[in-house]
């Protein structure tokens, strides 16, 4: 059986080492045969001895860009520390894993790049890169015309997964219930947030929770937001959170 291998990325303090540890824990309930887990990090303090850590490799943008999501670009080099030929599964640290990803790694097999369509955008070809798959050495362009230009590539593009999908053209998408967010997906709209737990969506392999709030604030029924925004920005605690962040 092939190895299965799984990338995440981890710089700064947004998020802490337990991130790392969950998502490591998540996959490997989620997963069967042998996989290999590489974190690419500019500290590896308290990893548990499982996860393969690497030095993050650093992008060639001016600052701020350069420690924003923009560094993820860098795994489209011709290399990736602690990864071997083939494919590999991305995933974000701000995810909560509910079922079986083996389907990840065959699905569309002759694919270089499959990815979450991006939720705030279903009409248009662009992928959200908190779940991507991707071919090591397969688009390297990506990171040489934006490190050669970056000025123009950052005033022409949003962000970096509006990036990736436009310069790569061809994208594939995984089935959309397999990939959701939390706050599109899961919160209740208007009123019945206040009331109506959010639910785990039918056939949900991935939950992922960009911006705020994050998994533990989930968990709480808690969105961190500034005082005159709490009216709307409200929930009940998603106690499915629980069982499978950990």
């Amino acid at each position: 059986m092939a190895m299965k291998q799984i990338i995440c990325m981890k710089w700064g303090t947004v998020y802490s080492v337990d991130y790392v540890n969950r998502l490591y824990s998540m996959v490997a309930r989620n997963i069967t045969g042998p996989f290999r887990f590489v974190c690419l990090t500019d500290d590896a303090n308290g990893m548990r001895p499982e996860v393969i850590a690497r030095p993050c490799p650093v992008i060639k943008l001016p600052a701020p860009y350069n420690n924003r999501p923009w560094r993820k670009i860098t795994l489209w080099g011709e290399k990736v520390p602690g990864l071997e030929a083939g494919d590999a599964l991305f995933i974000d640290l701000d995810v909560v894993v509910t079922a079986s990803i083996d389907d990840f790694f065959t699905y569309e097999p002759t694919k270089s790049f499959v990815v979450a369509h991006n939720w705030t955008q279903p009409n248009d070809t662009v992928g959200n890169t908190s779940v991507y798959r991707f071919r090591i050495g397969s688009h390297p362009e990506l990171l040489a015309r934006l490190e050669a230009d970056p000025e123009a590539m950052l005033r022409k593009y949003c962000n970096s997964q509006t990036y990736t999908s436009r310069t790569i053209g061809e994208v594939t998408f995984w089935p959309e219930e397999w990939c959701r967010s939390f706050k599109v997906h899961c919160v209740p709209k208007g009123l019945r947030r206040y009331w109506v737990e959010p639910p785990l969506p039918k056939g949900a392999r991935i939950v992922a929770f960009p911006g705020s709030p994050n998994p533990p604030d989930a968990l709480k029924g808690q969105w961190p937001a500034p005082w005159y925004k709490r009216i709307y920005k409200q929930f009940r605690p998603a106690r499915w959170v629980k069982e499978h962040w950990a």
